[in-house]
């Protein structure tokens, strides 16, 4: 066997091997890094405020804004954000509510490129519980299954950066943020539409999605019960290049790390969940058939 003489900084997975530290047990595959998560905030924040000297209950922050969640538990709120977007994925979720000790939960698949094969989920099933294939007649379907599927959402997740622009704290005070790495999961279907039309444009002109920015507002919609809710409005300009930075590099590299945590997260609870029922000696054979996890080198 030839061995390697020379150290290729540009094949991490051959010099990994030959200086023997490609088996080796990183501590952030146990755990994931934290990323600031956003979403629409569709509610508005009331709070206390001062009219001619008075102190009295008023809106802070109007519905509408988009709001990141910090890793630290603060919150922040902005009517426009610039993303720039590293990667996307796709995920099935499902909104479980508690009953009696049992709290309020998310089902959640792992992520994938896209929805076309079946995914396992954190409880040890496959899609949150939507059924394989194409359903030729939705209403033929006995009701709770028409119920179950009614709940599963299809998401878009957009791993990247995020500014805040114009943001204010929940107390309706301006701060200044710094360019933030989020995460963003977008389950809503019209909003699945609106921001991945815009991915759809990337492949369209074989463009990086790293290499621009996404400019997002929101809109306002009227519920049948008619409450307020806002979807997102994008605009993206391809005609700007963003040059790629060695700390953009490093971020990819967070990113995709990220990913692979939570898919390996995924997939242990899957295992412990589908093979709870049977001996230990049984459930290797069970892996081994029913085995659809994602390779790192699929992944990357």
């Amino acid at each position: 066997m030839t061995q390697l003489t020379t150290i290729d900084t540009n094949n991490y997975a051959a010099m990994a091997k030959a200086m023997g530290i490609a088996n080796e047990k990183t501590s952030a595959r146990e755990k994931s890094s934290t990323l600031a998560r956003m979403r629409i905030n569709h509610k508005p924040i009331m709070g206390l405020g001062d009219v001619n000297g008075k102190k009295v209950n008023m809106e802070v922050v109007p519905g509408g804004l988009y709001r990141i969640d910090m890793p630290d538990g603060i919150s922040y709120y902005a009517p426009t954000v610039k993303i720039r977007p590293f990667l996307t994925r796709f995920m099935y979720k499902r909104f479980v509510k508690g009953m009696g000790d049992k709290p309020n939960m998310f089902v959640k698949s792992i992520m994938a490129d896209d929805l076309n094969i079946d995914l396992k989920d954190n409880v040890g099933g496959f899609n949150c519980g939507k059924p394989a294939g194409y359903i030729e007649d939705f209403k033929s379907l006995p009701a709770d299954t028409q119920k179950l599927i009614k709940e599963i959402k299809r998401v878009r997740v957009i791993l990247g950066t995020v500014e805040m622009v114009n943001p204010v704290d929940a107390e309706g005070n301006s701060v200044v943020l710094d360019v933030t790495p989020f995460i963003w999961e977008i389950d809503n279907r019209d909003a699945f539409k609106t921001v991945g039309a815009n991915f759809t444009q990337f492949a369209k002109l074989q463009l990086l999605p790293v290499q621009h920015t996404i400019i997002a507002n929101t809109e306002e919609r009227k519920a049948n019960n008619g409450d307020s809710f806002y979807l997102p409005i994008t605009s993206l300009d391809v005609s700007n290049q963003i040059d790629l930075t060695e700390k953009d590099q490093d971020m990819f590299g967070d990113f995709m790390l990220w990913l692979d945590n939570y898919n390996s997260y995924i997939a242990n609870e899957w295992a412990k969940k589908a093979n709870s029922h049977l001996p230990d000696e049984d459930s290797d054979v069970v892996d081994d058939i029913i085995d659809i996890d994602i390779d790192e080198e699929d992944v990357a």
